[in-house]
């Protein structure tokens, strides 16, 4: 996959823009360049690394732009290879007939993440440190820019690290076992490795345990916004969301289909999903928009229930409620029972003591009242705790290499357990070894590499 020619990428995106920056990394980088720069200082006689340079990127006499060069000379550049980036402005002509001349010269057209492949493979990062970079870049809240920025600084490599040079250190006892198996010594201590394996196991468990909420600052935490058709449940989105997304109509069944949206709220992203009412009815289109209404009450972390307060009773919302639980597998979902339309209210409920004793809050979407105490509920749903010292895990990659690595120790405290001979003992501990060995990179392949960072954009 990897050989050492010079590759060229823009590393901004496409459209108008005062600056664009090309990359270019190789072992030919910096002579590419010099092909097609002339230097403003009369003083210029060659580029040294960490510097700036101000000139022209010239076709022969043929002046394209003013342009900044910044030079990074091997190893000390972001992919540990001679590395130029050229600064110049914004226009697509510009940018299109730099990169003509960087391939004429000798560079080539840059794959998807090929810069940062070449930084793992040239020892500049790990493998999930690299992934971490694409993390970052996709990054569109405070909660997941700090979980990303975390783990490509290598905060969870570190912790790799030390766990699997533990088992490197035991895996090498055990082999030097097998290497005087005929004089039955036994070098390493079963007890000290039980206590090792353990501790490992409660690491690993953790690391595993965090991925749920990994995920969640990832990708958002979805919220499922259901009740009977003209609660508000559109109107609300609409609040939620300050703009008119969803079509409000007095009309039952107006949505059909599921609409969606996202909410920063203090860092943390929340994914609004406005549903079809739930009612039984005749007409089919509806029904396949209830039926995926009860798709995404499955999907969702927390359920914003909405009632019409003139309408409902407080034992139709239990009833409600306990079908819903009936119907819902993860009993951890987060019901928060929305009393809408306060607004037409004209005298207080006669249940208001029964409806107090639910986890209700009581608004008017149509006129944005207490919208802000839905928000704040929301918060105090997630336990998201931005200062804890815990490593969260958010990729399914590692998620599925530590649940491996989990069950391969068990293995191993089986066959102890048993008293199974040294060499079934080194295969499990071989076999740990991997699989913590692919988080980092330390093993991998063709494949693993070509799935990841061809994920990357062009220029990263």
């Amino acid at each position: 996959m990897y050989n050492n020619d010079t590759i060229c990428a823009p590393a901004t995106a496409n459209g108008y823009a005062a600056i664009s920056i090309i990359r270019i990394s190789g072992e030919n980088a910096i002579e590419i360049c010099k092909k097609i720069f002339v230097s403003k200082n009369s003083n210029f006689t060659d580029f040294k690394s960490h510097r700036i340079y101000f000139g022209n990127i010239q076709n022969g006499n043929d002046i394209i732009d003013e342009v900044l060069v910044s030079i990074f000379k091997a190893p000390h550049s972001y992919t540990g290879e001679n590395s130029v980036e050229i600064s110049c402005h914004g226009s697509s002509y510009i940018l299109q007939k730099i990169l003509e001349l960087l391939i004429n010269k000798g560079a080539r057209p840059a794959k998807p993440g090929e810069f940062t492949m070449r930084a793992f493979l040239n020892g500049k990062i790990d493998l999930s440190q690299a992934e971490a970079v694409a993390d970052l870049i996709s990054s569109n809240s405070k909660a997941s820019h700090a979980l990303a920025l975390s783990q490509m600084r290598g905060g969870f490599s570190n912790i790799i690290k030390v766990l699997r040079q533990e088992l490197v250190n035991f895996a090498s006892l055990i082999e030097l076992e097998l290497d005087f198996g005929e004089e039955d010594v036994e070098f390493a201590d079963r007890n000290a490795l039980n206590i090792l394996l353990s501790k490992l196991k409660s690491e690993i468990q953790k690391l595993i345990n965090s991925f749920a909420m990994g995920n969640v600052i990832k990708h958002g935490i979805p919220v499922a916004i259901i009740g009977k058709p003209n609660v508000g449940k559109s109107t609300l989105l609409n609040s939620l969301l300050n703009e008119e997304k969803a079509i409000v109509s007095e009309i039952p069944g107006t949505t059909r289909d599921s609409i969606e949206d996202i909410l920063n709220i203090n860092g943390i992203t929340f994914r609004f999903i406005d549903t079809a009412g739930l009612r039984q009815s005749d007409d089919e289109i509806e029904n396949i928009g209830i039926e995926r209404t009860y798709q995404k009450i499955s999907q969702a972390s927390i359920i914003l229930y909405v009632v019409d307060i003139c309408k409902t009773s407080v034992k139709e919302i239990k009833a409600s409620l306990n079908d819903f639980e009936q119907q819902i597998e993860n009993k951890d979902k987060k019901f928060i029972i929305i009393a809408n339309k306060t607004d037409l209210l004209f005298q207080t409920p006669q249940h208001i003591r029964d409806l107090l004793s639910l986890e209700i809050i009581f608004i008017s979407a149509k006129r944005k009242e207490n919208i802000n105490l839905i928000t704040d509920s929301l918060l105090k749903s997630v336990s998201i705790n931005e200062n804890s010292n815990n490593t969260v895990i958010s990729n399914i990659r590692h998620y599925e290499a530590l649940s491996k690595t989990l069950e391969s120790i068990s293995q191993i405290e089986n066959g102890l357990n048993n008293n199974i001979p040294g060499d079934l003992i080194a295969i499990d501990l071989k076999t740990a070894l991997l699989h913590l060995g692919e988080i980092s990179g330390e093993v991998t392949n063709d494949e693993i590499l070509g799935n990841i960072f061809a994920n990357f954009c062009i220029g990263k």
